[in-house]
């Protein structure tokens, strides 16, 4: 999609790379992150549409991530992603302002209706 960009934010670099292998092929602008730290350092150099952001991660992780960016980008919309996530953290991510909270393996229809619905607002 034009003008749509994504910043994937995860420490599994197979993964984030080869999710946005997908999405690029899908007509989406991707930049990706292997780190909350560097996350929030993309955040200032370019703000994205989206951020599609893992939950679990060394040093700083996604929860932290997510209240830094509402902060400073409130426009972004935050998608959680995660392998090991619960009730309670799924509770708190939409409490902090998610867009979204996904379970692994994220099927890439899913993340591309949730760009086309959110865009559509």
């Amino acid at each position: 999609m034009e003008n749509v960009s994504i910043l994937l934010v995860d420490d599994e670099e197979e993964f984030v790379k080869a999710l946005a292998e997908r999405l690029s092929l899908r007509g989406f602008g991707v930049r990706i992150a292997f780190s909350g730290e560097q996350a929030l350092g993309r955040l200032e150099e370019q703000e994205p549409t989206m951020v599609v952001l893992d939950l679990k991660m060394p040093g700083m992780d996604g929860m932290e991530v997510l209240r830094r960016a509402r902060k400073s980008h409130p426009r972004v919309a935050v998608v959680m992603l995660t392998g090991h996530g619960s009730d309670r953290d799924r509770e708190e991510a939409m409490r902090l302002g998610a867009y979204a909270y996904l379970q692994k393996p994220v099927q890439i229809d899913q993340l591309v209706r949730l760009v086309k619905d959110m865009t559509s607002r």
